[in-house]
């Protein structure tokens, strides 16, 4: 069953059991540090919500994807995936700093707090799919766009977690209000180029197959957002 049809379906619960589901079949060890991520963005991510679900919901699906989909057990890789918007949404809570703390500040102590927690591999990946402060005087959107293209340059897996994270905002801009769903394809529109050639280099650590329907998803994503914007 999709993804999006789980949650429609049997909500948070089913997403975790179908992540629970997902687990059975990873060494102990890294099963322990899979909860405990989840456990982690479950309490940070608690009073938030994606317009008509929680937040959480989000995130168990990003993780889910690139295990079942994109074929991926790489553990830093998937506790980075439940961990991604961490950083970006709750660096204060996460590094228990004040949060008058300057943006950068707030950002380096989350990271090093999660470097701890789990290991510097998995800090760095949080960190490259971490939006900046952006310039207020400039286009948001353009920056958003600069900003990827710029931090998944160098940064294959980050890649992957960006992937999954569009896809989940992209395909399934129609889980979603009109209002929300207009201004998510105003932001991810322009994106689809630049994922699309990230996708494609060869040292994006997926397999042919993976790409493959990546791309399929890509193309699904496009011809909703032209429905929204277009029509």
């Amino acid at each position: 069953m999709p993804l999006h049809a789980i949650t429609e379906v049997y909500g948070e619960a089913g997403l975790r059991d179908r992540f629970a589901l997902e687990l059975e079949s990873f060494p102990v060890d890294e099963r322990k540090q899979l909860v405990e991520a989840l456990d982690l963005a479950s309490v940070l991510h608690a009073a938030d919500r994606r317009v008509r679900e929680p937040y959480v919901n989000h995130l168990l699906r990003v993780a889910i994807r690139i295990i079942r989909y994109y074929q991926v057990r790489d553990v830093d890789v998937l506790v980075a995936a439940l961990l991604h918007d961490a950083v970006e949404d709750h660096p204060a809570e996460l590094a228990e700093l004040e949060a008058g703390a300057s943006h950068a500040e707030l950002t380096d102590a989350a990271v090093a707090e999660l470097a701890r927690r789990f290991n510097p591999r998995v800090a760095e990946l949080v960190r490259s799919v971490t939006n900046p402060q952006y310039d207020p005087d400039r286009d948001k959107h353009e920056q958003y766009r600069l900003h990827v293209a710029e931090n998944l340059e160098n940064d294959p897996w980050a890649r992957v977690i960006k992937i999954s994270d569009f896809t989940d905002n992209g395909v399934g801009v129609i889980h979603t209000t009109l209002e929300k769903a207009t201004s998510s394809a105003r932001k991810y529109r322009p994106l689809v180029p630049t994922l699309r050639e990230l996708v494609g280099r060869p040292d994006t650590p997926l397999s042919t197959q993976a790409k493959e329907h990546i791309l399929d998803q890509m193309d699904l994503a496009e011809e909703r957002f032209a429905a929204i914007l277009d029509e």
